[in-house]
């Protein structure tokens, strides 16, 4: 009898391994969080930091001895009786005319010191560095009888040119500091490039360092334009005469002993911002990089 040889019967395939578990996405702090936490305070923020604009909107546009609480019918009266009654387009040139040049001259000035202070070594370049950052302490009101003298032996009272220089000298120890650690931040190497191509040092500065200095620049420039175009307390002990008034001191014209013309007063704190803000719209960018790069030393 033939038997059949059995077949062998081919093992079961084994279950492959299961895959290791994935490990979980680290969220950050901020993501836990949830979003009202953050949405709420922020809004609220917003609302406390908005309605007072809106308020000095409404007085400047609704007319005069209406209690609405929506500016309609909308009227400009109260601009044109503050640029024309008041004198505030005078104000407002004197404003522009102090500010442009207390930038210029703060930005020139602090530029060359900053350079200094960045490239040279010098015996009492540690005692000068701090005695610019004290000055910081000392408020302005403490400059004002000094200056005064100064001024009335220059026969400079009632002009804007003391203005201008007195904003200058304020805003100069800050503005050095901060040129001085963005010039830091510029490497030495290439003004040394400079130099072995042909250039000679001021040269070098004007094509290599200058360009890479235009935040700085701004931010230096834009800070002092803005204090001189706010700053009250100079403009109203060194100018007598109202055609040389700027536009904080024409503000104050505008509240008198027994009453207030809330309506001319807004519309004339409008006109005063409206400038500052444009500004910072268009700079806004360079400003932030500025003031950031000129924080630290490189």
């Amino acid at each position: 009898m033939i038997t059949k040889e059995a077949t062998p019967v081919a093992p079961a395939p084994q279950a492959a391994d299961p895959a290791p578990p994935r490990p979980k996405k680290r969220q950050r702090a901020w993501d836990e969080v949830p979003r009202w936490h953050i949405y709420l305070p922020l809004g609220i923020y917003l609302l406390f930091t908005l309605i007072p604009f809106y308020w000095i909107l409404l007085f400047a546009l609704r007319p005069s001895g209406s209690t609405s609480l929506v500016p309609w019918p909308m009227t400009f009266d109260h601009f044109e009786k503050v640029w024309t009654d008041r004198e505030f387009g005078t104000y407002f040139e004197n404003s522009v005319l102090v500010g442009v040049a207390t930038l210029v001259m703060t930005t020139l000035v602090a530029l060359a010191g900053g350079y200094a202070l960045a490239r040279f070594n010098f015996k009492v370049k540690r005692a000068f560095m701090l005695g610019l950052l004290c000055s910081q302490f000392v408020p302005g009101a403490l400059l004002l009888v000094p200056l005064f003298e100064i001024f009335a032996e220059l026969q400079m009272i009632n002009s804007l040119g003391s203005v201008i220089l007195a904003e200058t000298v304020f805003q100069l120890p800050l503005s050095i500091i901060l040129i001085s650690n963005f010039i830091k931040n510029v490497p030495y190497s290439l003004e040394e490039a400079a130099w072995v191509d042909g250039c000679n040092r001021f040269t070098a500065f004007r094509i290599v360092v200058l360009p890479l200095l235009r935040p700085g620049l701004i931010a230096v420039g834009s800070f002092a334009f803005v204090h001189s175009w706010n700053h009250f307390l100079f403009a109203l002990m060194f100018l007598n005469n109202q055609d040389k008034q700027t536009i904080p001191v024409g503000l104050n014209t505008l509240m008198g002993a027994d009453s207030v013309d809330l309506g001319a007063l807004a519309a004339g704190g409008i006109i005063a911002a409206v400038p500052v803000v444009i500004v910072f719209a268009f700079i806004q960018k360079w400003l932030i990089t500025g003031f950031s790069a000129g924080a630290v030393k490189g």
